[in-house]
């Protein structure tokens, strides 16, 4: 083989590697994306009062209710928070069905288990397929 032919055969290598690469890179962005489209969480901060000289060793909700410095505690409305030296941090811990039959199917809200399960209207015995869920 000559000298010209190798340099060949290297040049080809080395572009489908970098084909590969690229489609490695494109399936991990095509991943990610579909995950932050998936994954929404609703959150929120309730900061602490400014009160100068006076650091914070507990929180208040919204309800009133006083939490502990460095708490974590889940409330009637399925959310998760926390207190810690910023304030009462809160997320939504329901997975949200968002992809399925909403003509044929409904979703119903538990609020014991704080979980959704999709069945068929007419039938509320059968589940439906759901493929895609929001938190």
């Amino acid at each position: 083989m000559n000298l010209a032919a190798l340099r060949g055969a290297k040049e080809k290598r080395k572009e489908a590697a970098s084909g590969q690469e690229e489609n490695a890179l494109l399936g991990s962005l095509l991943v990610l994306a579909t995950f932050v489209t998936v994954c929404n969480a609703q959150c929120f901060v309730i900061p602490h009062e400014n009160i100068p000289g006076n650091l914070p060793n507990e929180c208040k909700d919204l309800d009133g209710v006083t939490h502990p410095m460095n708490s974590k505690w889940k409330t009637k409305s399925c959310q998760e928070c926390s207190c810690d030296q910023h304030g009462i941090s809160c997320c939504n811990a329901v997975a949200i069905p968002a992809d399925y039959d909403t003509t044929k199917c409904e979703k119903i809200f538990n609020e014991k288990t704080c979980s959704y399960k999709v069945v068929e209207r007419n039938d509320p015995e059968k589940t439906c397929p759901v493929s895609g869920w929001i938190m």
